[in-house]
């Protein structure tokens, strides 16, 4: 670190934004994710004791990332670099590499190396940093918004361990808030600012976990208010309203109408009443809720509640979250009505819940059992022709029917491991279209298969009984 980045850092303590200055400086100072943060903890125990390994810290926008990585550079004896896979690239890494390993010959020193959005390299520069974690030379903290597992490598992954971070809790978001009004030293106390008690539960909730969204909004309206006959500044719930560009929802202290309306909202679209169901878009609407909010809310309403028992339910809600978001206010009131009163006079089915809890729990208690070899996967080497022997495993793919070979375009076949062949996952309902699922599946003579072995006996096989015998054992 040369003289004038040094004196950049410095000024950015004391002059940059809000959201920077408030950095937590120790592991005490975080606020949230106690879960990977809370004492005794792992992730907890490796900083304390600065035995940090390779890690890929992942979650949201606003919910700490960066500053754990800061925390971490502050607690450490190792060399700390950091780059921003936006603006860096390979040459920059293989400087940091060249520097590590002359720090880890001549001083004995490790580097620990952050990469913010590491989702941005690609994977040849993803892949170039492999070698020189698995050895050792730097240690990783990647830090990502996206899905790791589809963003960054697996070679990488294996080599990491990972970490989600949730987004901050409303209590959380308040104690940041109320500790930014009052730190004189990093935060606006030196305005003599003072926050209104239904200001802090509007824009708590409104950030929605994300902690820079509200420390942005509070330094906003700290200097551009003037101060009051007393001298302070008076952050109000119409001045929040204003720096956040959203106005309150009915608040009262509790932030109780915004919940009991979203509440009213979904229950009259799972209840079959399309009336209530616009009706309370409409309070929602005049209150100045977030289109999008609510477009979540209808499509979770569509698979949750609707299911398939009108599949195009979901693609309604979809395809009108799409269109509000493009189209906007005040044209994006009928889209989103649309949506609502379809999704209510829906038939109803929550059956894909049903299912998914099913197998969900299913999978917990029996692990990743044996896939049936007829239905791996088989890789063959490459040039090599199927069917020469070379590549793949023996027996996979082997006894495999495949179903268009057979009458009704169906073949019984057991797809489950065998370990759980009879367990019952989706039932479909006698609602709407799953009704249309059961007869097809009466047609094609797809039914529960029998413990004993006769698989076209009916029997009454459910998923309840299953699960009762699973967890019985």
């Amino acid at each position: 670190m040369d003289l004038f980045e040094y004196m950049r850092e410095q000024n950015t303590k004391t002059e940059g934004p809000l959201a920077s200055r408030l950095r937590p400086e120790s592991l005490d100072e975080i606020v949230g994710q106690e879960h990977i943060l809370g004492k005794g903890k792992l992730l907890y125990r490796a900083i304390k004791a600065d035995k940090l390994g390779s890690i890929i810290l992942f979650g949201p926008p606003g919910t700490g990332k960066t500053s754990l990585a800061r925390v971490i550079a502050n607690t450490t004896n190792a060399d700390f670099r950091q780059l921003n896979a936006t603006t860096s690239g390979k040459k920059d890494m293989e400087e940091i590499v060249s520097q590590a390993k002359s720090s880890s010959g001549a001083f004995g020193r490790k580097t620990i190396l952050f990469i913010d959005e590491i989702h941005r390299f690609n994977k040849a520069q993803q892949d170039y940093l492999l070698p020189f974690v698995e050895d050792g030379t730097i240690t990783l903290i990647g830090a990502t918004t996206e899905n790791p597992y589809f963003e960054v490598n697996r070679a990488l992954l294996s080599r990491s361990r990972l970490f989600e971070l949730q987004p901050l809790s409303r209590a959380n978001i308040r104690e940041l808030i109320l500790r930014a009004v009052s730190d004189r030293k990093k935060g606006m106390g030196m305005y003599n600012a003072v926050i209104d008690e239904n200001a802090v539960d509007f824009l708590s909730d409104i950030a929605e976990g994300d902690a820079r969204a509200a420390l942005n909004a509070v330094e906003l309206g700290v200097l551009t208010s003037d101060p009051g006959p007393d001298g302070k500044i008076r952050l109000t719930l119409e001045v929040m309203q204003e720096c956040i560009q959203k106005r309150a929802i009915g608040y009262d202290k509790d932030g109780n109408s915004h919940y009991d309306t979203i509440s009213a909202f979904i229950k009259s679209m799972r209840g079959s009443d399309p009336d209530a169901a616009v009706y309370y878009l409409a309070r929602m609407l005049e209150a100045g809720e977030d289109i999008k909010f609510i477009a979540r809310r209808i499509i979770i309403c569509a698979s949750e509640d609707v299911g398939n028992a009108d599949p195009m339910a979901l693609s309604v809600a979809v395809s009108a979250s799409l269109a509000a978001e493009r189209i906007g206010l005040p044209e994006s009131r009928i889209i989103l009505a649309q949506a609502a009163s379809y999704v209510a006079s829906a038939p109803k089915s929550n059956s894909a819940v049903c299912a998914i809890d099913t197998a969900q729990a299913l999978v917990r208690k029996t692990g990743n059992l044996p896939i049936p070899s007829y239905l791996r996967d088989i890789h063959f080497e490459e040039g090599a022709e199927k069917g020469s022997g070379k590549g793949g495993f023996a027996g996979n793919g082997t006894g495999y029917k495949y179903a268009h070979s057979y009458p009704k375009h169906y073949v019984d076949q057991q797809y489950l491991p065998d370990e759980v062949r009879d367990a019952r996952i989706y039932e479909p309902s006698d609602n709407g279209y799953e009704k249309k699922i059961q007869e097809y599946f009466s047609y094609i003579g797809r039914t529960p298969s029998d413990p004993e072995g006769s698989s076209h006996k009916q029997n009454d096989f459910t998923a309840a009984h299953f699960n009762q015998r699973l967890f019985e054992n």
